[in-house]
Parts: C-alpha cells; sequence; structure tokens
C-alpha cells in the first residue's frame, strides 16, 4: 500500500514539474513553446477532414431531417402604418380617420406567431447553430451516424479531452487562481508606491496568463494602439465570464462587481489588497448615485487603471450586442469600446446560465477542443456636446457591433429573466392607435 502511494506521489511530482516548467514558467512571461500553434493546426486539419466526411455522406446519405437554416421566419421590414395599410388595401370603403377594421387584428396575429415562432431575443440566449459538427457537441439538427471512421475520430477526441486536456487544465486552474490569492495577498502588505502598482500588474497579468492556458485559448488581439489607458472605462459585449481572463490577458483593469461570498470573496478581498477594484455590496448596487460616485472618483484619478464594464449586464451568446445600460456613459472620461468574437468551431464559450451553473460551464470549456477569439481595439469615443448618455451608448454598441460582425440590437439583455416591460407594450400601443386616428398635437 505503502508502495502505491510513493508511485502515486511520483508520478503527482512529475506531473507537476512537467505543467510548471512547460507550461505555467512560460506564460508568466507571455512566452509560448509553439505546442498550441502545433495542436492547433492538427486540429483544424481533423476538424477540415470531419466537415468533408460529413458531407459525402450527406450526399450520399440524405437525411429526412433537413437543417433549418438560421432565420426561418422571412420578415417585411415595412412599418406598422405601412404593413396595415397593404392589408387593406382590398377594403371595399375608402377608410378615414378613426375607422377600425377586423382585418387590423390580422397583423397583430401574425406578429405573435413570429415572435412564438422565432423572437430577436430569447434565440440570443442558446447556443448558437453551427453549420457542422465539430466533433465536440451535436448541435446541429441534421447530424446522423456518417462513418466507423468519423465515430473513432469521435471517440478518440472525447478520451483526449476528458483524460489528457481536462486534467492538465484543472491543474492550470488552480495554480493560477491560487498564485492570484497568494501573489496579491503578499503584495498588499507593502506600502503604497509605484513599485506596489508595478508588482500588483505583474501579479494579475501572470494569473490571466495561467488561466488562458488553462483554457487552450488562442487570442488574436488587434489594433493595439487603442488599448484603454489609465483614467478611462474599457466597454465590451459579454459572452462569456472568461471575456475577463481574455482582456486581461492583454493588460491590467480595475473590476467592477459586487461583493460575494465564499471562494469567490475570498478571492475579490485578497485582489483588493493590491489593487483598487470597486467592489460594491448589495445594498450598494441598488443606490445608483453611490455607485456612479465611486466611479466617477475611480475615473478622476488619472493614475488608476481603466475600468473594466460590460454594459449589456449579461451574457449574449456570440453572435450580437444588446441594450448597453446608460450608466456606464453618464460618469464622464474617455470609453475605450472593445469588440470580442469567438470562434464556436473550437468551443462554445457563451454561459447560459439559465442552463448551467459557474461550476458546470467551466467543466464544459475545459473539455472543449480551444477558446478562440478575435479582440478588437477600437478608437477612444467621447460624449459630443448635446449628446445624451442614452444615444452615446447606443453609438459605442453600434460601434462594437460593426467591428466585431454582430447583429446590433435595441433590446434589454434583462429580458433574459424579466418580463417585457410596460413602456414596450404602450409603444406598440401608442403606434397603432396614430395609424387609425393620426398623430396627437400636443
Amino acid at each position: 500500500m505503502d508502495d502505491a502511494w510513493d508511485m502515486a506521489y511520483s508520478l503527482f511530482k512529475v506531473w507537476l514539474s512537467i505543467v510548471v516548467g512547460l507550461i505555467v514558467v512560460p506564460a508568466m512571461f507571455g512566452l509560448s513553446l509553439g505546442v498550441t500553434d502545433v495542436y492547433m493546426k492538427i486540429l483544424v486539419k481533423i476538424l477540415e477532414w470531419a466537415t468533408l466526411r460529413i458531407q459525402r455522406g450527406q450526399r450520399d446519405q440524405p437525411s429526412p431531417t433537413a437543417q433549418l437554416p438560421n432565420g426561418i421566419i422571412q420578415r417585411d421590414d415595412g412599418s406598422m402604418a405601412e404593413e396595415i395599410g397593404e392589408l387593406r388595401r382590398n377594403w371595399p370603403q375608402s377608410l378615414t380617420g378613426g375607422d377600425f377594421t377586423l382585418c387590423d387584428a390580422f397583423y397583430f396575429c401574425r406578429k405573435g406567431i413570429e415572435t412564438i415562432v422565432e423572437d430577436q431575443v430569447t434565440q440570443r440566449f442558446t447556443s448558437e447553430e453551427l453549420v457542422s459538427w465539430n466533433l465536440l457537441t451535436r448541435t446541429n439538427n441534421n447530424f446522423c451516424y456518417i462513418s466507423v471512421r468519423v465515430t473513432i475520430i469521435w471517440g478518440l477526441g472525447v478520451f483526449i479531452r476528458y483524460c489528457v486536456l481536462a486534467p492538465l487544465r484543472i491543474t492550470l486552474a488552480v495554480i493560477g487562481l491560487s498564485w492570484l490569492v497568494i501573489g496579491t495577498t503578499l503584495v498588499g502588505l507593502l506600502p503604497n508606491s509605484k513599485v506596489k502598482d508595478w508588482l500588483s500588474d505583474l501579479v494579475h497579468l501572470t494569473c490571466y496568463r495561467i488561466c488562458a492556458k488553462g483554457l487552450s485559448a488562442v487570442i488574436h488581439y488587434h489594433n493595439k494602439q487603442n488599448k484603454p489607458k489609465k483614467g478611462g472605462i474599457c466597454v465590451a459585449n459579454h459572452t462569456s465570464p472568461i471575456d475577463i481572463v481574455i482582456l486581461a490577458n492583454d493588460g491590467c483593469y480595475a473590476m467592477v462587481g459586487q461583493v460575494h461570498g465564499g471562494l469567490m470573496g475570498v478571492i475579490q478581498r485578497s485582489m483588493l489588497r493590491s489593487c483598487p477594484h470597486v467592489w460594491f455590496e448589495r445594498s450598494e448596487m441598488k443606490d445608483r448615485h453611490a455607485v456612479a460616485k465611486r466611479l466617477r472618483d475611480h475615473v478622476a484619478d488619472k493614475t488608476k487603471l481603466p475600468i473594466l464594464i460590460f454594459p449589456e449586464g449579461t451574457c449574449i451568446n456570440n453572435t450580437s450586442v444588446m441594450m448597453f445600460k446608460k450608466g456606464s456613459f453618464e460618469i464622464g472620461g474617455t470609453i475605450y469600446p472593445v469588440a470580442i468574437k469567438y470562434d464556436p468551431q473550437f468551443g462554445d464559450a457563451f454561459w447560459n446560465s439559465a442552463k448551467y451553473n459557474m461550476v458546470s460551464y467551466l467543466l464544459r470549456m475545459m473539455t472543449s477542443w480551444a477558446i478562440v477569439c478575435n479582440v478588437w481595439y477600437l478608437p477612444p469615443m467621447t460624449r459630443e456636446e448635446g449628446e445624451d448618455a442614452v444615444h452615446f451608448a447606443n453609438r459605442v454598441k453600434s460601434a462594437i457591433a460593426r467591428q466585431g460582425g454582430l447583429v446590433d440590437l435595441s433590446w434589454d439583455g434583462g429580458l433574459k429573466r424579466e418580463k417585457v416591460k410596460q413602456t414596450y407594450k404602450e409603444e406598440q400601443q401608442k403606434m397603432y392607435s396614430s395609424t387609425i386616428v393620426g398623430p396627437v398635437s400636443s
């Protein structure tokens, strides 16, 4: 029995030495031994072969169930007045203002059925559909058995992902988080100085780089000359909690969020000792003025790190950008927009919080092929004269959507958990009222 424990301990030491020597230490200095590049090239070749084999099999054995394309409803781009006018076109009598016809009800019936079948909001809170199976998850509707070779490759991939990659990535995640807690705690004991700030940045960068290695993250940064600077506010579209790891892997940020308990609380308290992050108590989060004041004070100090904020307030499935909350744009200062776009071919980075808890989600990330994404730093933007916070937020959101190739939606991401606001219903009622009685003069 003692010999078995000695053998296990020896294997653990060898495993830890390999991980630390070949992955952790190079990652701490922002270096790579090229293993990830080789792994990605092999993976791309395998996925290309599997895609061609699946397409050939589908031609030889057509599936009876056809895959539905994205956007199964052909929608008209006309306004409410135009569409109702089209319905009334064959009405025998000419209509004057104030008239109502029963055929108007068909407009609302059709819109309601379209919304039930496919609306613009709820489909943003589910994983985006893949064009072809990535040997990882069967997200395409028409996937079926193709060949023995594809099945063998899939089985081999399951073994590699769960028996090789998952233990390695979990080890790296534990090392990275442990280093974050220990390093920031030790740095926090030092008096405030430039040396402390430098050491704090070093600890944070090394931690996030190790965690990025734990996800096999391949990140392509574009337009680095536009990187957020101190005293500014970095805003980005939000797909996943790992967005923080992706961005902080290339620079340091001051985080904003609610105070948590448990392990997350330990991490937050240790981070706060070395760097001025902005954590709020639950009671403070409900006070918009208190939140705005603390953020405004942080931005006013040009020696503090840029604040990282995700104005959507929830995770969206990597296909679109939804409404930005205006609070971040009322603070003042320079806004540094950042667009993040993940490649779903190698792994689904979207966190569906209604379906998976944080632990389940992270395990799914650590058993995917890799996390591949592009990050674009956009030119800094400031609020124009006479522009209110809402219009400024929409302008920044549109710029991020254009750069990331995402759909620009005006809907509130809060609809993920809440009912439609009464104001949206009243807006539709007013539009119909103005159609039948004409605009009401004030």
